[in-house]
């Protein structure tokens, strides 16, 4: 059984960076894929950015260039430095992983940009 616990979230004016964290506990070595995802009030969640089974990275459309993922094994941590942010970056982070074929998710952190 994985966990995920996701921090870093807050309000931050336009243009301005976060960085967001996720720790996995339970399991990490077993994960094959592990990333972040989001959701903005009434929209559908959407992939921000993850690393594949094979180890390689994909971002969102409008996130590539801003965003950047990055991951400690050490620590157990996969991060999200966000730069750039827009008012439409709004919504609830989640970090997601994938471990023996299921699924797993965080509880998710706000992220607020202001205009």
């Amino acid at each position: 059984q994985v966990q995920l616990v996701e921090s870093g979230g807050g309000l931050v004016q336009a243009g301005g960076s976060l960085r967001l964290s996720c720790v996995a506990s339970g399991g990490f070595f077993s994960i094959n894929a592990m990333g972040w995802y989001r959701q903005a009030p009434g929209k559908q969640r959407e992939l921000v950015a993850t690393f594949t089974t094979g180890g390689s990275t994909i971002y969102g459309f409008s996130m590539k260039g801003r965003f950047t993922i990055s991951r400690d094994s050490a620590k157990n941590t996969v991060y999200l430095q966000m730069n750039g942010l827009k008012p439409e970056d709004t919504a609830v982070y989640y970090c997601a992983a994938t471990s023996r074929g299921m699924d797993y998710w965080g509880k998710g952190t706000l992220v607020t940009v202001s205009s």
